[in-house]
């Protein structure tokens, strides 16, 4: 990226145009899937020339891996910060996260629901690499004796990951019985104290009254 040369938005960025043309990918591949998009569709989502996109992005594959490398990096990355501790509410904690991630990165959510479901590599590398940082979550849980004790770690971690993806692939059914779009601000903030108070009154320990 490069510094915008504005004083005014001197904080501002510009994306390079690699990043301008995964960016475009990403959006197209979340719509349309990686077989259905073509280079010509992306390089006219990111406004550059089909010798623009072939100079950056050999072929579709290398597109694709470096789309699936950004998501990753994104999402693992995200995912894997530490918790405060001693948090104030660790199920809070995740939920802010995982509701900001949409929130910020629409495309990005509906490209991990589609690749989660359609068999590509992506998918599994990213259900597996999710399922070691919930698992690590619920763990540290444990230790610090959050978690009511016939709780079933592996499905607690399985749960949660189902809630958050689940809600993305069926975007579809659950905005018509929304009054606003799922990834709007105020339904985004409901779907997500709901889903923490499912997590937390379902699976952790009461408080201590002391």
């Amino acid at each position: 990226m490069t510094t915008v040369s504005d004083p005014s938005q001197a904080d501002q960025v510009v994306p390079s145009s690699s990043e301008r043309i995964r960016d475009a990918a990403l959006a197209n591949f979340a719509v349309h899937g990686t077989a259905s998009t073509s280079l010509r569709a992306v390089a006219a989502t990111a406004g550059v020339s089909l010798g623009m996109v072939q100079h950056h992005f050999a072929t579709k594959s290398s597109l694709i891996k470096a789309v699936d490398d950004y998501v990753l990096s994104l999402l693992i990355g995200a995912m894997s910060q530490p918790i405060p501790d001693p948090p104030a509410d660790s199920i809070t904690d995740i939920g802010s996260r995982v509701s900001g991630l949409i929130a910020e990165h629409v495309e990005v959510a509906a490209y991990v629901s589609r690749a989660m479901v359609d068999g590509s590599p992506l998918g599994a590398t990213l259900f597996d690499g999710l399922m070691d940082v919930g698992m690590a979550r619920w763990k540290l849980r444990v230790e610090r004796g959050e978690v009511a004790s016939d709780v079933d770690l592996t499905w607690a971690t399985i749960n949660a990951l189902v809630l958050a993806v689940g809600a993305i692939s069926l975007r579809a059914h659950v905005d018509r019985h929304l009054p606003e779009p799922f990834t709007s601000p105020n339904q985004l903030r409901r779907w997500q104290e709901a889903t923490d108070t499912l997590l937390r009154d379902g699976l952790l320990s009461p408080p201590d009254d002391d």
